[in-house]
């Protein structure tokens, strides 16, 4: 039997009901690579698929776009460009608690960069000679993934509090002991599955589910995303750790996945 956790949700207030046009949204996208060429040429190819693209050529006219209100599903950020590389401008994005779903397009595939990549919060990181419709793929499948709440008590709250947890959805931020984690998107995601099903065992598939969508391949084998899954709760567990040593919130159930211990 699972024993009762207090939990205290504060409600977000209801927007007025507005009416909706029949015409679908489309997807908006933010590109952003210094390649002259290959942005036009991408820009081109994703707008014919069906995607709204908004395009610039450095990191500092997106972020000045984003200030201004403007917003996107996804943003596909390249990681060498002058003045201000890929990985800065996805440091200025969360600084600015932008969590728009990043994707780094590169011709750099070796592992150190993408582990710097997710490390920064970035929920992709594909090689420019991929196909488009590959590309496309990625961004349908990370959209989708995040129309979809962590959990259903999600839907009307802004900020749940779990014992010396505490987590805030507006701002896609932890506290633990009123002390600031400081996770990526994708670290925030996982930790806040795992603590809204207290004592319950959540799989490594459903969590590797919040990093590129639902059945997304990844690895080695059927099943090489438990790497993945394993090196991101290694990085959480290190964050609590910095902040309480005697962190042991986060457990391990042997050949499946990870619980969040009951107080």
């Amino acid at each position: 039997m699972i024993e009762q956790t207090d939990v205290t949700v504060v409600e977000r207030p209801q927007p007025p009901t507005v009416g909706y046009s029949s015409e679908p949204r489309r997807t908006c996208v933010l590109l952003v690579d210094d390649d002259d060429l290959y942005r036009d040429a991408l820009h081109m190819n994703l707008a014919d698929g069906g995607l709204d693209v908004t395009s610039f050529g450095g990191g500092r006219a997106a972020l000045d776009h984003l200030d201004a209100v403007n917003s996107a599903d996804a943003i596909l950020l390249d990681w060498r460009m002058p003045e201000m590389n890929g990985l800065e401008v996805l440091r200025q994005l969360r600084e600015r608690s932008i969590a728009t779903p990043v994707i780094f397009l590169t011709a750099l595939s070796d592992d150190t960069h993408e582990e710097a990549a997710l490390a920064g919060g970035a929920v992709d990181f594909i090689d420019k000679s991929r196909r488009v419709g590959i590309l496309m793929k990625r961004i349908d499948l990370i959209v989708e993934s995040q129309k979809t709440s962590p959990a259903p008590s999600h839907a009307q709250a802004s900020q749940i509090r779990l014992g010396d947890l505490e987590l805030r959805f507006d701002t896609h931020r932890a506290y633990w002991r009123s002390a600031v984690i400081e996770l990526t998107l994708t670290e925030f995601r996982m930790v806040s599955r795992l603590a809204m099903k207290p004592g319950e065992d959540v799989s490594y598939r459903e969590l590797y589910d919040l990093v590129h969508g639902k059945d997304f391949v990844a690895g080695y084998g059927s099943e090489g995303y438990r790497t993945n899954v394993r090196t991101f709760i290694k990085r959480i567990r290190k964050k609590f750790r910095a902040i309480d040593d005697g962190f042991t919130g986060i457990e391990n159930y042997a050949s499946f996945g990870y619980r969040w211990k009951l107080a």
